[in-house]
Order: C-alpha cells, then structure tokens, then sequence
C-alpha cells in the first residue's frame, strides 16, 4: 500500500510541476511591441501590429498617400479593412516576424511570416504558420506601403476608391 501511495504522490507532483512550468512560461511571455520606424521591416511589423491592435490611425500612417485608390480618410480606411475586405486582415491571435529586406534604390520588398494560433486536436500542434510580401517605396525620410499580398484592400492599387 505505501509503494502505490508514493507513486500516486510522484505522478501528482509531476503534473503540478508541468502546470507551474506552463504558468511560468505564459506569464512571462513578453508581448510583441513596435519596432522603429527607419526600416521597411520596421514598418511593415509595425503596420500589421497597428492593425491587429486596433490602432487605426497608425496603421493608415503607414500607406502611401500616392496610391491611386489611397482611402482618403482613416474612417475610409477602418470600412475597407473591417467590412470590405475583412477577410484580407485577420485579427486573431498571431505572431510576425520580419524576414528577408531586399532593398533596390527607394523601393523595398519585405517577407513577412506570420504564426497563427488555434484549437489543435490531440495529433495538431494548433498552430500554422504562412508568408507573404509587401512592398514599400522610400518618401522623403520614410518607408510607406503601396503593396502586399496580405492586409491590404487590392482597391487601393486601382484608379477608383474602394466600394
């Protein structure tokens, strides 16, 4: 009887060891944050993070003023993101990580890739994880978007504002 009930006793203060630890590990997990605007990485995190925190005004700051479809106002902007083309700028829980910077004169192709985060079932890791583009063009001192393959509204590339 006593050698079942020390090893009930080890199997019970695993499992609370691996809670403590998975605790530790989700609390001290450090949010992602803003990078420095000098880079077309920089911006281009900075943009996706801006949206995701719903900080609308700051991710419409980071578009070009010279694309030919350009929201005019921040109020155009938040409809073409959060009813027009809602399906283009997912919010749920991600993480972004800026990869390859190419740098051609004042235009710049940045390779994003993002990690989203999911229910897995008993054989899924819950998590899968995509990349994509976006591109930026020089403005003075700044990097400013005019494309990308992902959060973004294809009618700001057209000749006519988004409908």
């Amino acid at each position: 009887m006593k050698q079942t009930d020390r090893f009930l006793l080890a199997i019970i203060s695993g499992v609370v060891v691996l809670v403590v630890a998975a605790l530790a590990l989700a609390l001290t997990r450090t949010p992602q944050g803003y990078l420095p605007d000098t880079t077309p990485g920089g911006v281009a995190h900075n943009y996706i993070l801006a949206i995701k925190q719903r900080d609308s005004a700051r991710a419409y700051g980071y578009l070009s003023p010279d694309l030919r479809g350009y929201p005019p106002t921040v109020d155009d902007f938040v409809a073409d993101i959060d009813s027009r083309y809602s399906w283009s700028f997912s919010r749920e829980s991600s993480t972004i990580s800026v990869g390859d910077e190419r740098i051609t004169g004042d235009r710049a192709a940045v390779t994003v890739s993002e990690t989203r985060f999911s229910e897995g079932g008993l054989f899924s890791s819950g998590q899968y994880s995509t990349s994509f583009s976006m591109n930026l063009r020089r403005q003075g001192d700044s990097w400013q978007l005019i494309s990308a393959e992902s959060y973004w509204a294809s009618c700001w590339g057209q000749s006519r504002p988004c409908e």
